[in-house]
This record gives structure tokens, C-alpha cells and sequence, in this order.
């Protein structure tokens, strides 16, 4: 049985998220079918729910629509609550549990591939996330 998944965005077409996941699918033997999904924000919650009654069972969520992925989810982790948005969706039962992987994904990022020791630092970030190009820069806090 394969597996349906998707990323949503708009733009999403740059996304190299159903690559990465068919690849990963194949080098750990499970059948995944991973699209991207470009919906103008007045049709995602209409192509959420399309996705699922095809047999969905999770979603990533991209620009512009995280904040809506937020307000159908049922069940959310702390770290979504906190966010007010969710970039990941998993389907349980007829209802989606929503999570937010962009903080501790870029904190893994800046500390285990860049080195960077965070601990009791104030980071100012600037970034255009949906470019993917983000600058950071951080001082010792006083």
C-alpha cells in the first residue's frame, strides 16, 4: 500500500520536498506518494480535505497557509500552540493533529551544521522564508 502524502503552498512549485521524499521512500523501502499541491489560500481548506478523502495521511504546509492549517486541527503540539501555525499535518481518523517544525529545525541547523553555541544569546533574524534565504545574527545578551 502506498502512503499519500503532500506539501501545500503557494508558490509551491520550487518545493524539493516530493523529491526528497521519494527518494527517502525508496532508500527505505516504503511506497510514498508525495505531490505539491499550489493552492491559492481560498482553496486550501477545500483541497486539504480533497487530499484526505483520496486517502491522505499527512501534509507539510508551506506559505500561505499555515496559520489556516493551524485553525483545523484538532490536536496540536505545544510548540504549535506557541507558534499560532502548523507546517505539519498528520491525519488521525477525520481530523488532522498539527505540529511546527520550523523553530527546532532552525535551531538544529544554526548549532549542529553552522556551530553555533545559542545558550544565553538574543538573536535577531531577517529572512524572506518563502526565498528560503534567511540571515541571522546574534549578540551576547547583557
Amino acid at each position: 500500500m502506498t502512503d499519500r502524502y503532500a506539501v501545500f503552498g503557494h508558490p509551491v512549485a520550487h518545493s524539493k520536498s516530493p523529491q526528497i521524499h521519494a527518494t527517502f521512500g525508496r532508500q527505505e523501502g516504503i511506497a510514498v506518494d508525495y505531490r505539491a499541491i499550489d493552492l491559492a489560500p481560498d482553496a486550501f481548506l477545500a483541497g486539504l480535505e480533497a487530499c484526505a478523502a483520496e486517502g491522505g495521511v499527512g501534509a507539510n504546509v508551506t506559505l500561505p497557509h499555515k496559520e489556516t492549517a493551524f485553525s483545523v486541527c484538532t490536536t496540536l503540539t505545544a510548540r504549535a500552540r506557541r507558534a499560532g501555525s502548523v507546517n505539519t499535518l498528520l491525519r488521525k481518523g477525520d481530523r488532522w493533529h498539527g505540529d511546527t517544525t520550523d523553530g527546532i529545525g532552525l535551531v538544529r541547523d544554526l548549532t549542529d551544521r553552522h556551530g553555533l553555541d545559542l545558550r544565553g544569546r538574543r538573536m535577531l533574524l531577517i529572512g524572506a522564508a518563502a526565498t528560503g534565504k534567511t540571515c541571522a545574527t546574534s549578540a551576547t545578551s547583557s
